[in-house]
């Protein structure tokens, strides 16, 4: 079982060593691509060093950030002033992950929605999964759910089986590349979709595999045991690659605050993961990032 962490690297981060600068769409518009080639280049410079820092303390899962390249549906990559210098890094650290044993896979963000019913969003939605999926081509790797693309459903809009019909529907408008490494997660909400309903409205339909998120499937069961959900969604990967899972703690439990909200996720995690004997790759979704990996003396 390998452990992983999302996006930002605490220690690091209090060096100013990180993958997320962005810009707010009035920069954007008044510097432009100048710009966001400035902040992609030093994105990728500390994604490698982030990468190497990883690899040194044994860590073999990483998910990368969504924002390396700044407002990435508005311009061609290949564009950017700095392109050369971007490509040859990104196939450098592509190659540092791969001799590490690092798997490295990423996780857009909740406004990728493949099956809402405005067609501008879906336009977005594609265009934004196939750059992930072309930051994973300029690393080096061949098109798998090794390197995932992770997504939710994004919503039930009514009608929870139409919108699994529409997911399943606009899935093949993304290029081949990225339907190779897109897999689907079960959300936290009963009004959403559980791995019981992934399983028959997605992965029936068009075979892509379904992370089980530990934490989500508390809430919204669809009817399963912790256990038989995992099994299911394990059956949905690939032989020869690792089912990847997600994990996390409740943060109200942790704080001992009925405020918080139940689905806020802890700084640290405190319990023994689960995987009924099985082998899977776990994101660990705790505040506190690579600490969490580290504090495990509890377990």
């Amino acid at each position: 079982m390998n452990l992983g962490y999302a996006c930002i690297n605490t220690a690091l981060s209090a060096n100013k060593i990180f993958t997320n600068r962005t810009m707010r769409r009035k920069t954007f518009d008044a510097q432009g691509i100048d710009y966001v080639s400035d902040l992609a280049l030093l994105n990728v410079k500390d994604l490698k060093t982030i990468v190497q820092w990883n690899n040194e303390m044994k860590i073999k899962l990483f998910r990368l950030s969504s924002q390396i390249f700044p407002w990435s549906d508005e311009y061609d990559v290949k564009t950017l002033k700095d392109y050369d210098e971007i490509a040859s890094r990104m196939r450098e650290i592509g190659q540092i992950a791969k001799d590490g044993g690092q798997r490295l896979t990423m996780h857009p963000g909740p406004y990728n929605c493949l099956a809402s019913p405005t067609q501008k969003v879906v336009e977005k939605t594609i265009r934004e999964l196939n750059f992930h999926s072309e930051q994973f081509n300029m690393m080096g790797y061949d098109p798998s759910p090794y390197n995932k693309i992770n997504i939710h459903v994004g919503g039930a809009y009514g009608d929870k089986k139409g919108t699994l019909n529409a997911f399943c529907h606009n899935f093949n408008l993304l290029n081949e590349d990225t339907k190779k490494r897109l897999v689907i997660e079960n959300d936290d909400s009963p009004n959403e979709y559980s791995v019981n309903d992934l399983y028959w409205g997605i992965y029936k339909q068009i075979g892509i595999p379904i992370t089980f998120d530990y934490f989500h499937h508390k809430f919204n069961t669809g009817d399963l045991t912790e256990e038989e959900a995992l099994r299911m969604a394990s059956t949905t990967w690939p032989e020869g690659i690792a089912q990847c899972c997600h994990y996390s703690e409740s943060r109200r439990k942790e704080k001992l605050d009925e405020s918080i909200r139940p689905q806020a996720h802890s700084d640290l995690i405190y319990e023994k993961i689960q995987t009924y004997g099985l082998e899977p790759d776990i994101v660990i979704e705790a505040k506190l990032k690579e600490q969490s990996i580290f504090a495990r003396e509890s377990w």
